[in-house]
Order: structure tokens, then sequence, then C-alpha cells
């Protein structure tokens, strides 16, 4: 069985595509999106082999959804989308496949043969933006849109993975690893990433060091990423 995730804005959309989808014995749609903030819960939650998306949804369009999952569980994605210039955008960028609104039946079922063909894990550099420009983030019953240029620092702990800004901090799926490889944000400890711009001191200790950020907040710093911190800064 195929394991799906429909992802769009528009529900008269998601539910024509579902309808479509029932026809196919092997296809099991296991959950509807109507934002990139919920699908990156769903996808995290339920690890579907393949997702339809929208690419045009608010705050956070598909593509920039795509650079915000981890490449060690991706699913394979079929772009979804009503204007042909975003279905050229992705082939450029390697997408799986696309299809355009409305979707049709015939062009619907190569889809599906070509994904029962290949469920080899698909690359996300071939189709992810480099940088990324928000994380997607909650809080409660909250759906928060955090810009990068927000964040003072990220962190892990057996809660999950939270993000500090100024004023507060919330959970994201994010992985540490995707966070610091999509953004401006560099390590200073094992469970812990900053912001060049928010650091205000470090100080130094026996044990590595400390950051205190602009915000008043501390962050630790352990001794295998003290020396290249501080040769960010100029010192040595």
């Amino acid at each position: 069985m195929i394991t799906c995730l429909i992802v769009d804005d528009e529900p008269f959309a998601r539910d024509e595509l579902a309808a479509q989808l029932a026809d196919a014995p092997d296809i099991e749609i296991v959950g509807q999106c109507g934002n990139a903030i919920e699908a990156m819960q769903a996808i995290s939650r339920l690890s579907p082999d393949l997702v339809f998306l929208d690419i045009q949804m608010p705050r956070i369009s598909g593509m920039e959804l795509i650079a915000m999952l981890d490449p060690d569980t991706m699913p394979r994605v079929v772009f979804v989308t009503a204007f042909d210039e975003f279905a050229v955008q992705a082939f450029e960028r390697h997408a799986f496949d696309y299809l355009l609104k409305p979707v049709d039946e015939r062009r619907l079922q190569q889809t599906l043969n070509r994904v029962r063909r290949d469920l080899r894990p698909q690359p996300v550099e071939t189709i992810a933006p480099s940088r990324l420009e928000h994380l997607p983030c909650y809080s409660g019953q909250r759906l928060r849109v955090v810009p990068v240029a927000e964040v003072e620092y990220v962190f892990s702990d057996l809660g999950g993975v939270h993000v500090a800004t100024a004023s507060e901090k919330v959970h994201t799926q994010m992985t540490l690893k995707v966070i610091e490889e999509k953004t401006p944000l560099v390590r200073c400890h094992r469970q812990y990433l900053v912001t060049p711009g928010a650091i205000a001191e470090i100080e130094m200790l026996d044990a590595g060091g400390e950051i205190l950020t602009r915000a008043g907040a501390r962050v630790p710093v352990s001794r295998r990423y003290l020396k290249p911190l501080k040769q960010l800064f100029g010192f040595h």
C-alpha cells in the first residue's frame, strides 16, 4: 500500500483529488492539510510515501516547505499547481512529477504508475531552495510562522526542538540538522544553534563558554565549538 498526503489550502481541490485517488486500490490517503505547517507535522508523524503538494499557499509555499524537510525521511513529492510557470519551475528543480489543476485523470494515473515503479528516497538537495526565510512553528493550538531573521537560538531537549526569539519560545517539527544547513544559524553546542547577529557576549568558562544574547538569554557553548565561534568574529 502506498500512503499519501494531500496538501492544498483549497478544501475543494483537496476533496477533488482525494476522490480521484479513491479509485486506486493501492493508494491510501493518510491525511489532508491546509497549510505548510500542518503538512510538516503530518509528514513527521505519518511518514507518507507520497505527498501531493500545492505550490502556491499562504505564508509558506510548497517550494519552501520542501526545503524544511529532513532529507533522510524525504517522501516523493508531486507538485500540484494551476499555473504553468510553476510547473516549469518544479521540473527545473527536478521534482518527482507535477500535475496541473484541474487534475486530469489520465495524467494522474501516469504519475501513480511512476510512483509504483520507483519509491526510492528522493534527494532533497535537487528540489529544495538553498536558504529558508521562515520556520514553521507552533505553540499550543497556535501555528506560528517565525522569520529566520527574528530567531536568536534554537535548541533541542526531550520535549523536541524549540525556537527562541527575543520575545517567545515556540516548537518546531524541523530538525537541528536541517535548520543548521538551511539558515545562517551556527552550531555552538550539540543541542544548540545560535544566530551570530544575536550574540552580544561570549563568556569564557573552563568547560567551554556561555553566550549572552542581545535579548538577555544565556546559551551554552561546548569546548568543541568555542574556537570556530570565536574565529567567526575575528578572535584568536
